[in-house]
């Protein structure tokens, strides 16, 4: 049987993800902001969105449904992006749905939306901006996005409502300060907080972006424990400690990049991942441990139609005894395709994916993870999903 555990490790938001948005087409047009007048605190502006998917999923575990509905995600977002004084406000919460992790609530069905993803409860991110007069320098401060990864928490920005096992081993949205600039044609951003909401300050990351032309943009990014987060720091508003995880996921270093290439009505990126986690006795990693991941993201618009196809490939290779994604020594290949319908505000789409076990063989003999109860080494999973944009 699989021992995929129960980890919302893989929610992964970029907070850069609106400048690579600048230059490739999107499977889906995201919420178009109301601008409001505030007075003496300056113009604002509103958007959210919420969505909703019904599933079915094939050798699902004991106990587990195989079909079912959720809410995805349901968010309000309030920002002031002119003036020396700015800030982002957005409320609600969100849910991921990683291929061949299906499941894992841990009451036998696919993970809805909750309020209580992260320590601070309904406020999914939440920071103020300092921004000078004619300075490239921004400094951010509070609950900040991941700069980690191509894919965003939010799956109505993403090419497909299912997302990767990349997604999945990335550190999401913590409490931290954040530095930007911006010269000509790239622009960085160096992070420093909490690491997986552990309310341990001992967790960098960096995003670097360089845009080539408006067709071609290249983006590198790391992530480091510059310290040691103990087995009983608590980790996300679950109350589970850091032990129930793993402790290799935080006390983890991360490095990857991915290339937005747009031709028309057709946009391609590849990313390639690899995160490990060094010997620590003292932090319970004995032996040292890695995930390898790559994968080639595409969205193609049809022209002067409401319809778009968005999709990905991807391998994934997890070395030592560490249970990464789909368990130790796991080696895995899937795709994904996600027709898109979209009008003015409302969308819907299928998506449809597959995940097959290359290699299933765990640390020693007789441990081989399997889905379902009949040793398959391939799971099926779609949904159907709509929402409304504004």
């Amino acid at each position: 049987m699989i021992t995929i555990r129960r980890q919302l490790l893989g929610l992964g938001f970029m907070a850069a993800s609106s400048l690579l948005a600048l230059h490739s087409a999107q499977a889906l047009t995201g919420p178009t902001a109301i601008t409001i007048d505030g007075g003496p605190i300056g113009s604002l502006s509103l958007s959210g969105g919420a969505d909703g998917y019904a599933y079915g999923v094939t050798d699902a575990a004991p106990g587990q449904q195989t079909v079912g509905v959720n809410i995805a995600n349901a968010l309000i977002d309030l920002q002031k992006t002119s003036g020396v004084l700015q800030f982002n406000i957005e409320v609600g919460s969100t849910s991921s749905v990683t291929l061949g992790a299906f499941g894992e609530d841990g009451h036998g069905h696919l993970p809805g939306t909750s309020v209580n993803t992260f320590a601070t409860g309904p406020l999914f991110l939440g920071s103020i901006t300092i921004a000078p007069p004619n300075s490239p320098v921004t400094l951010s401060a509070g609950h900040l996005g991941s700069l980690e990864g191509y894919e965003a928490t939010v799956d109505w920005n993403n090419p497909s409502q299912l997302s990767t096992a990349i997604f999945y081993v990335q550190n999401s949205n913590a409490t931290g300060v954040q530095a930007n600039i911006t010269e000509g044609p790239v622009s960085a951003s160096v992070q420093f907080g909490d690491g997986f909401d552990t309310g341990v300050w001992n967790f960098a990351q960096a995003l670097v972006t360089y845009t080539i032309d408006a067709n071609n943009v290249l983006n590198v990014y790391g992530a480091a424990n510059v310290g040691r987060t103990g087995l009983n720091a608590h980790t996300y508003g679950s109350g589970s400690t850091v032990g129930s995880y793993g402790s290799y996921y935080i006390n983890s270093d991360m490095i990857g990049g991915f290339y937005s290439y747009t031709v028309g009505n057709l946009n391609i990126v590849p990313e390639v991942q690899y995160v490990f986690a060094k010997v620590d006795h003292q932090a319970g990693i004995d032996k040292s441990t890695a995930n390898l991941g790559a994968a080639v993201f595409g969205t193609y618009s049809f022209a002067n139609t409401p319809y778009s196809l968005g999709g990905w490939v991807e391998y994934e290779n997890s070395q030592g005894n560490a249970n990464w994604f789909v368990g130790p020594h796991s080696e895995a290949v899937g795709l994904a395709v996600s027709p898109t319908w979209q009008y003015k505000d409302l969308f819907g789409r299928a998506n449809v994916g597959a995940l097959y076990l290359l290699n299933n063989s765990a640390s020693g003999p007789g441990t081989a993870y399997t889905y379902g109860t009949g040793g398959s080494k391939f799971q099926f999973a779609g949904t159907l999903e709509g929402g409304l944009l504004f």
